[in-house]
């Protein structure tokens, strides 16, 4: 799949943050809003009867994982950076989803990228950091590995400073409201990593405190709300999201589960204020192990020259 730019332009929500116990920007006001949990008992219980779920979406589709390709033409890239690729792996939610994992790593393993961004829920409790290391080791890049927090993380009790010192074990960076400066060749690629926005506090402008030059930026988030949050002329030439698992079960005729911090993104592309935002799948599963409708995936995003003239 070649998607050159992103196809919903929507105007971005208000940046005010709400106080704790309220509704994020995107989630209706709070209105009528169920859990996640909730939400997918009520769809495998009706989906069962009523189209056959079970077999299949507790089975292969809850352990198969989409590799998809997408091209970023970047403004100004240098020859160094043309056709880099980053790997864009999201909420595979260890213990669980052996099989979707080892999909993924084999996917990994043959496509070998430069970059790989981990966007936060690798792991749901503090006792899963020994397999977050031995997960992180495998899915490293061949250039550059980043790391970012995840809502599931804190949840389980992971820490900032516990997911540094797992991904640091890993050969990973990680990054909670900073910038990393990678350099392939000549030319400079920024990767910024903000905090979770449900579970902590994303601060671009820390973020960007000391930021050298760079020929591209791409910025990691879980909770792609906060997307929209980011103002115009931020320094972003992508920005990749998770959190939604595109809403893991879709079933004919009900509205997809957008979780809390989720704003108006569901999966794949859309235009925001401060760059084009890729929201991913991602691999695992959540509260019920099952996907329908909704296959896992693993975004692999190539930087390209930007032609000349208008998009």
């Amino acid at each position: 799949m070649r998607i050159i730019q992103p196809r919903m332009k929507t105007s971005p929500r208000s940046p005010d943050r709400p106080p704790a116990g309220h509704a994020l920007p995107g989630d209706a006001g709070g209105r009528g809003l169920l859990s996640r949990r909730h939400f997918l008992t009520a769809a495998v219980s009706a989906g069962a009867a009523g189209v056959g779920l079970s077999a299949y979406a507790f089975g292969p589709a809850a352990t198969t994982v989409m590799l998809t390709r997408h091209d970023v033409h970047v403004p100004g890239l240098p020859p160094a950076l043309h056709g880099l690729r980053v790997a864009h792996v999201s909420d595979v939610h260890l213990p669980a989803n052996e099989g979707a994992v080892r999909h993924a790593l084999a996917l990994l393993d043959a496509e070998r990228p430069e970059v790989v961004i981990l966007t936060g829920d690798i792991v749901e409790w503090y006792q899963a950091l020994d397999q977050l290391v031995e997960f992180a080791r495998r899915a490293r890049g061949t250039v550059g590995t980043y790391a970012v927090m995840g809502n599931w993380e804190r949840a389980g009790g992971v820490q900032p400073e516990d997911a540094r010192r797992a991904y640091a074990a890993a050969g990973v960076q990680f990054l909670c409201n900073e910038t990393a400066m990678l350099k392939v060749g000549s030319g400079r690629l920024g990767v910024v990593g903000l905090d979770d926005w449900v579970s902590g506090r994303p601060d671009p402008a820390a973020a960007l405190a000391r930021l050298d030059h760079a020929d591209a930026m791409v910025w990691a988030l879980h909770a792609p709300g906060f997307a929209d949050l980011l103002p115009a002329g931020t320094p972003a030439s992508l920005v990749l999201g998770g959190h939604t698992h595109g809403g893991q079960i879709r079933l004919p005729l009900l509205p997809a589960l957008r979780p809390r911090g989720s704003g108006r993104f569901l999966a794949g592309w859309y235009d925001t204020t401060a760059a084009p935002l890729y929201v991913s799948r991602g691999v695992g599963t959540t509260n019920i192990r099952a996907r329908f409708r909704c296959p896992a995936e693993l975004p692999v995003f190539t930087l390209t020259q930007a032609a000349r003239g208008p998009s």
